[in-house]
């Protein structure tokens, strides 16, 4: 593969979107770019910490690399963006913020921070009991900066991109954001070697990368918020393979995905033998959350389904 340009974290990094940020990088359409990212926290979380040595201080945004200016993109173009190839480092983390801070889809359930330590290998993750939880790494940041003055914070997602945390959005996936200022204003970062659909702990297995993407700018498109093609893999093992699910029922959306959460976290305290918090942190990086049902008012069907091959006994 033949690289055009590669930036790294040490000279082009970030941790908000601001349209006045300078251009680390100028790139043509067409170009290929290397872009060596930091995990989302960078340097507060090393493979040596541990819970009791957590920052105490609130989320200060993803360590981003950027951004690049492509030349030519103008407001209400789309940028193309090509993943061609990601790579993680052989260590993780997923962290469970303390209750306090709200974070996570069920922070009164777990009021301590925990945090835990992955050993990656090529494809990969193993955790707890003799599970082992395959790889499929990809960019839960990737976008261009929006068209609103002053300093944002990375954590929501918007129109333009940013913090999507699609899991999907693996190498050979395609990415086609709207462009909301001059030369687009690219960054990508928060590598995330596996998660579940839904990082309900609010945090996947989060790892340092190298990303490579190949730009081009589409005027002959018009899209209003994000979009993007990709082969997956829609399981962990990217072909159809059995499933266990638990379901929530609930006239709210978000409390039936908490009792459905809730229920997987309980079948596997106690069936393999995890601490509640694993439990968790598991589910956060394996299971996917699905609506089922959206049409039978006044109850919504949510279920989170969790592959039996990631386990011993399968």
């Amino acid at each position: 593969m033949n690289i055009d340009h590669a930036l790294s974290h040490e000279e082009a990094l970030h941790t908000s979107w601001d349209k006045r940020l300078s251009p680390a990088l100028h790139v043509e359409p067409g170009d290929v770019v290397r872009f060596e990212c930091l995990n989302d926290s960078g340097p507060r979380i090393t493979p040596e910490t541990d819970a009791e040595e957590l920052p105490e201080i609130e989320f200060v945004g993803h360590h981003l690399t950027g951004p690049v200016a492509i030349e030519g993109a103008e407001p209400g173009d789309v940028l193309q963006i090509e993943i061609l190839d990601i790579e993680h480092h052989d260590w993780g983390y997923t962290l469970i913020r303390s209750g306090k801070r709200g974070a996570g889809l069920l922070p009164e359930e777990f009021p301590d921070p925990f945090l835990y330590h992955w050993d990656l290998d090529d494809d990969v993750g193993y955790f707890e009991a003799g599970i082992e939880v395959p790889l499929a790494p990809f960019p839960g940041v990737v976008g261009v900066a929006p068209t609103q003055k002053g300093v944002h914070s990375t954590g929501p997602p918007r129109r333009v991109g940013g913090n999507m945390d699609i899991k999907h959005l693996t190498a050979g996936s395609t990415v086609y954001l709207p462009i909301a200022v001059e030369d687009a204003l690219f960054s990508i970062g928060d590598g995330h070697a596996a998660q579940g659909d839904g990082e309900v702990c609010v945090s996947a297995i989060e790892t340092p990368t190298t990303i490579t993407v190949r730009f081009d700018v589409r005027t002959d498109l018009d899209i209003e918020y994000p979009q993007f093609e990709t082969t997956g893999p829609f399981t962990p093992s990217g072909q159809d393979e059995p499933m266990y699910a638990t379901t929530g029922i609930d006239n709210d959306l978000m409390e039936a995905t908490k009792i459905a959460m809730l229920g997987m976290i309980d079948h596997l305290h106690e069936h393999y033998d995890l601490t509640r918090e694993e439990a968790y942190v598991l589910c956060s990086v394996a299971a996917d959350l699905k609506i089922n049902e959206v049409v039978d008012e006044p109850n919504w069907v949510v279920s989170a389904y969790l592959a039996r091959q990631l386990f011993p006994d399968k």
